[in-house]
């Protein structure tokens, strides 16, 4: 018997009797032995439900109101192999953010009909392969980009399906370095006008677009940041976007046909804590996307989203060993002296830079066994040769934690691999899939050989 977990956990993870967590029928303690630590475990059956959760929210609310929806899959929260061939088989597309995860989504064997390519800076050569693929849209990103992107189609004959990425001044979410709709930032063209008046940029933009050959506007993008969970910052964007495209149609006689919200769903990273209901929020932009369109007389577009991180980070683990076990004197501010445990685990901020980058908050829990201890306060670090390299800043572990105790941290599907590094020349962990009571390794470990193979000195 396994008694389940729960969020921030992913589905199928549960302790049984002897307390050891078991993940997709699993035990992590043979999940150890066959592939080491420390290693990005992936729930299957868990990023499968999710994904099919959100594709039915999204196209039920839709439907309600008389329209289509396509969901894409974020490849930047975590690409592989196996990954992309998951959220097809759901029905789902996928959104590139590069050469290389074009490149690994097409590996995958998905159609390039179902592909997206995003970027604020696109290589030409990023460009011409998303062409060369047939690749469904290419999101443009500034004014020099639509007449790159126009060029090298127009070389090849072939006409680009575009969209225009646009910045509504809608902020939500989380940490400043993931909010992406203010103004002062790299992404999109404003649709506000500068102080000397004219065209706002993204007007300008879709104007552009409309008028070289080899590009086909496809519709209008926007995303307004990542780990949001409210629903009011997505109403708000979705009425500014279509109020550009009633404009645009009004100007030139062009109404696009469809218009990209994007996604940023939040999720849970601590017990406790909410996750956005991907039905709550479904029904409320649905039914402000009706109510838009039928103050501005247009024809309601199709509607596509991008939910990367609520898709895969609820689905994955982190899978460490312990090392050093240090108690550390803390003085506090009002100068009482207590005792903070450090717990060092076999990997740290080349497996999960986010707490370093963005101050973002984790959990974790000692796996392997059962444990009757008291509870002490304790922060999980890594052991990179940085004093930032800190994994869960406070988390309350049993007091006899040891050297050699497996040590899990959940809601790392997203993000963990996809910004892993060499730091220190580490070698990045695998990423392995559970389900059914069986594993297999998606993305192998790298070795020493890999990294010494990589320096030609």
């Amino acid at each position: 018997m396994t008694a389940p977990l729960g969020a921030p956990w992913p589905s199928s993870a549960g302790r049984g009797d002897d307390g050891v967590l078991v993940l997709g029928g699993v035990s992590v303690t043979a999940l150890a032995a066959e592939h080491g630590t420390p290693a990005y475990l992936l729930d299957e059956r868990d990023f499968r439900e999710r994904a099919r959760a959100y594709r039915s929210a999204f196209e039920d609310a839709f439907a309600q109101v008389g329209t289509g929806v396509d969901v894409y899959y974020a490849g930047k929260a975590l690409l592989t192999v196996a990954v992309a061939r998951w959220a097809r088989e759901e029905g789902l597309r996928v959104d590139t953010a590069s050469g290389g995860e074009l490149a690994v989504a097409l590996r995958a064997g998905l159609p390039g009909a179902e592909l997206g390519l995003h970027g604020n800076n696109k290589s030409d050569a990023e460009i011409a392969a998303a062409l060369d693929a047939g690749v469904g849209r290419i999101i443009v990103d500034s004014l020099v980009e639509i007449d790159r992107v126009a060029d090298l189609a127009a070389a090849r004959g072939v006409v680009a399906p575009v969209m225009v990425r646009v910045t509504t001044g809608v902020h939500a979410g989380g940490h400043e370095y993931i909010s992406t709709a203010h103004e002062d930032q790299k992404f999109g063209l404003s649709v506000n006008a500068g102080p000397g008046g004219g065209d706002a940029p993204a007007v300008e933009a879709l104007l552009r677009v409309l008028a070289r050959p080899s590009l086909r506007l496809l519709g209008i993008h926007s995303h307004i940041g990542s780990q949001i969970l409210d629903a009011a910052g997505f109403v708000e964007a979705a009425r500014s976007v279509l109020r550009l495209r009633a404009h645009l149609a009004a100007r030139t006689g062009v109404l696009v046909d469809e218009v990209d919200l994007g996604g940023g769903y939040g999720i849970a990273y601590l017990p406790g804590e909410e996750t956005l209901d991907p039905r709550g929020v479904a029904a409320s932009v649905a039914q402000a996307v009706a109510a838009v369109c039928a103050q501005e007389g247009t024809a309601l577009p199709r509607i596509s989203i991008e939910p990367g991180r609520a898709i895969v980070g609820p689905a994955g683990i982190t899978l460490y060993t312990v090392g050093t076990v240090k108690p550390v004197l803390v003085t506090d501010q009002d100068g009482t002296t207590r005792t903070r445990l450090y717990v060092s685990v076999d990997g740290g901020m080349s497996d999960n830079i986010r707490p370093a980058l963005y101050d973002a908050r984790y959990h974790a829990e000692i796996v392997g066994r059962d444990s009757d201890a008291a509870r002490v306060r304790a922060r999980v670090v890594g052991k990179h040769c940085e004093s930032g390299d800190i994994v869960v800043h406070d988390v309350d572990l049993p007091e006899d934690v040891r050297a050699g105790d497996l040590l899990a941290v959940p809601a790392t599907g997203a993000y963990g691999r996809s910004m892993a590094s060499n730091y220190n020349l580490l070698t990045r962990p695998p990423v392995v899939g559970v389900a059914d009571g069986g594993s297999r390794v998606l993305v192998r470990r790298e070795t020493v050989e890999d990294l010494l193979a990589l320096d030609v000195g």
